[in-house]
């Protein structure tokens, strides 16, 4: 695990390749046990509500996989940032079961390309203006965290 990912702490000891690839269902069963009425409500002032983190996980999965790419096509690429609270300024209006499937059909392609790519690209080097020097790896453990980080807020909304 790398320092430079903040999502490290998430990891739960399973396989990353394990983790992405469960993502899509564990949302799914989270989503249908929160329901269409209660996803679109936010569990408290200033949180995003079940179908925002639905969103925003299907924004972050466009970006990790422009990301994972720009690493394997372009040596000592430098990634760019966003400002996720602005993104999120689209997503009202948006049903969690539309995130949900624009997240899992961009997953199955991520996954993919990863395990066409691991461990082969594990080193390939990426610099993040705001994290410092990362690897393709690092990338790959930052969406599984991040997955788990998420799937913690559904399910605290959830129950």
């Amino acid at each position: 695990m790398s320092e430079l990912n903040p999502y490290a702490k998430f990891l739960d000891g399973r396989s990353l390749d394990t983790i992405l690839a469960s993502t899509p269902s564990a949302i799914a069963t989270l989503i249908e046990t929160i329901g269409p009425q209660k996803s679109t409500t936010p569990p408290a002032p200033g949180k995003w509500s079940a179908a925002e983190i639905v969103c925003h996980l299907a924004d972050c999965e466009l970006t990790f996989g422009f990301r994972l790419r720009q690493t394997l096509a372009e040596d000592n690429h430098v990634i760019q940032p966003f400002d996720q609270e602005k993104w999120a300024a689209t997503y009202p209006g948006i049903a969690a079961a539309q995130a949900l499937a624009v997240f899992s059909a961009v997953r199955d392609w991520n996954l993919k390309l990863i395990a066409k790519t691991l461990p082969t690209a594990a080193d390939r080097k990426v610099t993040h203006p705001e994290r410092g020097a990362m690897t393709f790896k690092t990338i790959v453990e930052t969406m599984a965290g991040h997955d788990l980080n998420h799937l913690s807020q559904l399910q605290r909304i959830a129950h």
